[in-house]
């Protein structure tokens, strides 16, 4: 009975895992004092409270988790208040391979916080306790519901729903990119998008590029790549409705150099049609449109 007990608790203790694997690096060579330890312990705790924290209440296997990576660029900082940008990035496995697709990729240029080193770092959903955490806590949920939408269409509303709030929470709190004055660029104008059903397009077009799409690829590499062409097709639609979106603009961002080694190797598929589309919807990256190879 002890022994059954014993097995019973690590295979519980093995699934109980928290949902994220992530880095998290803080540079702060701009400040011409990278090596004060403060930085360190930023970096230390912020990794611990990502990685430590349940998000989503849900259990997870260690093969389950979100790997994914947060870059803190401080440029300034004057006794507890610190300037910089964060660059957000995650990724889902592909079936059937080794391949790693990055699904999110965001780059926050409005990040302002106060920390004092070894402070305590909580989230709670239904009130603000500082901008770090406010803005860690809604790229999390962002990636959270990134993710799920890959392998369910909308299943990540939960999450984008939990990002909506902490933003609803921060907009009266001074600090830059809760808000639609902000600039287009901006939290504000992500999770907007996202939830909006102007730009539905957009969660249907993640959901087919990866399940019907990516995940086929090494067993049906004609009929993948097929799909995906559909899935970026959708994409004109809703660019036709509402052109130059900021969802537009994340998405390519993503995935403009995945699309280019997709549809230049392996089995051909007409791609004309594929190439007039993304140089109306993703003009900034046509270098790469240029070099589809057929």
């Amino acid at each position: 009975m002890k022994h059954f007990y014993l097995i019973f608790l690590l295979s519980f203790t093995q699934i109980c895992a928290q949902e994220l694997n992530c880095s998290v690096v803080v540079d702060a060579r701009q400040t011409g004092d990278e090596n004060l330890q403060i930085f360190k312990t930023l970096e230390s705790q912020l990794t611990e409270f990502i990685n430590n924290n349940s998000w989503t209440g849900r259990l997870v296997r260690p093969n389950e988790k979100i790997d994914c990576s947060m870059f803190i660029n401080i440029n300034s900082y004057d006794n507890d208040i610190f300037q910089g940008t964060i660059q957000i990035q995650s990724s889902r496995p592909i079936y059937n391979s080794s391949y790693n697709s990055l699904v999110y990729n965001f780059n926050d240029r409005n990040f302002s916080f106060r920390y004092q080193e070894f402070q305590n770092l909580s989230f709670n959903e239904n009130q603000f306790e500082n901008n770090l955490v406010s803005v860690i806590a809604f790229h999390i949920n962002m990636i959270l519901g990134i993710d799920s939408d890959t392998f369910e269409l909308n299943s990540g509303t939960p999450y984008f729903n939990m990002a909506q709030k902490i933003l609803d929470f921060s907009q009266q709190k001074g600090f830059r990119g809760w808000g639609p004055s902000d600039g287009l660029q901006s939290r504000y104008y992500l999770i907007d998008n996202i939830l909006s059903p102007t730009y539905k397009e957009y969660r249907k077009s993640m959901y087919d590029y990866h399940i019907k799409g990516l995940d086929i690829m090494a067993t049906q590499p004609k009929a993948s790549k097929e799909s995906i062409v559909k899935s970026i097709m959708l994409l004109g639609q809703m660019d036709k409705r509402r052109p130059n979106s900021y969802i537009m603009r994340v998405f390519f961002d993503t995935k403009a150099d995945e699309i280019l080694d997709i549809f230049s190797a392996g089995p051909k598929v007409p791609v004309t049609n594929l190439v007039s589309t993304l140089s109306k919807i993703a003009s900034n990256h046509s270098d790469k449109w240029r070099n589809i190879s057929f």
